[in-house]
């Protein structure tokens, strides 16, 4: 019965959003706002409902309400009522198709959630590596914007060193908007070398997570294997090749345990 009560609340979820994307259209909004409003507040009341029971049910209420299910719960009832002192907050109310991520402990998808762990282990190694990154980024940034802003100044649209600075994200990211242009020749050479460093650099944090999503599989994988059964006898180091003879740590002897039959 929980698990038919989970899966009926995903298909709420789903509903609600689908109702806030329908009002957002302005064809449907003037034709059918108030049936909206109406349809909307009444999710609204069968998620606060839904959220106090959770609060009165679980064991410990405080640590429920802080934790990350907890907090998309809260959030998913708050726009509705923040629309009532700010016209349009109801909009907010997509949050709530962040709980259908219940779907992968509903339906056991274990695996999945695995892979995410997996995925989340890889972003957290590379977090420092990103760091630097991203400083660099900044950097070239506000050096390339400062340059553009006197090279080209504010009659061909540099009006300011942060518009400047504007324009060096969107070149180095190579989005290319086009809404500020260089219009010299020095501004436009700055501008193609600018462009070639963007390749260069949307590479770099791809790799750098990469390779830590390829190290966090290796020792994931490694971790599920059966261990060796090759023990040093000096320092009890396990982890030997199949095919090894000496410790890799201080160099002694290897003893290999046999099971025991029984």
């Amino acid at each position: 019965m929980g698990r038919l009560f989970d899966v009926a609340l995903i298909a709420v979820i789903l509903l609600s959003v689908a109702a806030v994307l329908v009002e957002s259209i302005p064809r449907y909004r003037s034709g059918w706002g108030p049936e909206l409003r109406t349809l909307e507040w009444i999710f609204t009341g069968v998620f606060t409902v839904e959220y106090v029971v959770r609060l009165w049910c679980v064991g410990k209420p405080g640590r429920y309400a802080r934790s990350f299910f907890g907090l998309v719960d809260l959030a998913a009832i708050l726009p509705s009522f923040l629309s009532l002192v700010l016209p349009g907050g109801q909009v907010l109310a997509v949050v709530r198709i962040l709980r259908v991520l219940r779907v992968f402990r509903i339906l056991k998808l274990a695996h999945y959630v695995g892979e995410a762990n997996l995925l989340g282990k890889a972003l957290r190694a590379s977090r420092y590596k990103i760091t630097v990154f991203l400083f660099t980024v900044v950097t070239i940034v506000v050096v390339v914007g400062s340059v553009m802003y006197l090279v080209e100044g504010p009659e061909n649209g540099f009006v300011s060193i942060p518009a400047g600075m504007y324009w060096a994200v969107v070149t180095l990211t190579t989005v290319g908007f086009g809404d500020i242009t260089p219009r010299t020749g020095w501004g436009q050479l700055l501008a193609s070398c600018l462009m070639i460093m963007g390749y260069g650099i949307i590479a770099v944090p791809t790799g750098i997570v990469t390779a830590e999503l390829t190290l966090a599989s290796k020792a994931s994988s490694d971790s599920s294997a059966s261990p060796d059964d090759a023990v040093c006898p000096d320092c009890r180091l396990d982890d030997h090749g199949p095919d090894a003879i000496h410790c890799r740590r201080c160099g002694a002897e290897l003893i290999r345990e046999v099971p025991d039959p029984t």
